[in-house]
């Protein structure tokens, strides 16, 4: 009976430690701070009861300690991915190259930040998908964190026909741009001509944003965009095939080839 009364004090103090640590650093800290220290309490919370287990039923804690550490280099041997990935886990940690909310891009994965572990790191995708990224992909990958600034340019490729009048385009655009409602002024919305190519000339309309705003604008931009040049009578171009017939055979051909 004593010893679950000793149990359950060790319990509850931890409890209250853990409490009142988050009321401290609620404010203080950011949230991936908050949930490693969440974690280091509760580990220590549960090394201290195991350990206080033993003790009670009078089994020597230094000859497991040293079977411990005996084990420890074998399993140490056999688990070398897992040591890799919390040492990365301690460098992801300490740069604080992202943060929990955060949005980022890791080989080609796309997602919002749920936790931040030793081993592995979290992410929830936009179309619902739980995925665990390895921490030493995390250190080896490029990774992308669109969340790090304020703003977010977006970037709408377009291309019209030989013969436009690209003055007046260029004023048509930038006007669609400034009115949209999710623009912001600073930096102001710019077009970029990319290339004469083969059957169009090519150009792209950047716009800036707030990167809560990014898939609004985005979304809205191009609707915006197509109803305007509708109603100024500018043609996007598009593939037109070629059919010839000759000597009774059909020819097909495209871009010149056939």
């Amino acid at each position: 009976m004593q010893g679950i009364v000793i149990l359950f004090v060790i319990y509850l103090f931890f409890k209250i430690v853990n409490s009142i640590v988050k009321r401290i650093t609620v404010k203080r800290c950011s949230l991936q701070t908050q949930h490693i220290i969440d974690k280091i309490i509760r580990y220590t919370g549960f090394i201290v009861i195991v350990f206080t287990v033993f003790h009670r039923l009078g089994i020597d804690i230094s000859a497991m300690l040293g079977a411990a550490g005996i084990a420890g280099v074998a399993i140490g041997f056999a688990a070398q991915t897992s040591i890799s990935n919390v040492i990365s886990g301690l460098f992801v940690i300490t740069e604080r190259t992202f943060k929990i909310n955060d949005i980022i891009e890791v080989s080609g994965t796309m997602g919002t930040v749920q936790s931040i572990n030793l081993l592995s790191v979290i992410l929830k995708t936009f179309d619902n998908q739980y995925v665990r990224i390895p921490n030493e992909t995390i250190i080896k990958a490029n990774l992308i964190n669109y969340s790090q600034f304020p703003y977010r340019r977006v970037k709408t490729e377009l291309r019209v026909a030989y013969g436009t009048d690209l003055r007046k385009l260029q004023t048509v655009l930038l006007d669609v741009a400034k009115n949209n409602a999710f623009v912001i002024a600073d930096p102001a919305p710019s077009i970029l001509w990319n290339t004469f190519s083969t059957s169009s000339i090519e150009f792209t309309l950047m716009a800036w944003t707030r990167v809560e705003d990014f898939i609004h604008l985005r979304n809205s931009l191009f609707i915006e965009i197509d109803e305007k040049l509708k109603q100024e009578h500018i043609v996007l171009p598009f593939p037109q095939f070629d059919i010839h017939f000759k000597d009774g055979q059909r020819c097909l051909s495209m871009n010149g080839l056939q």
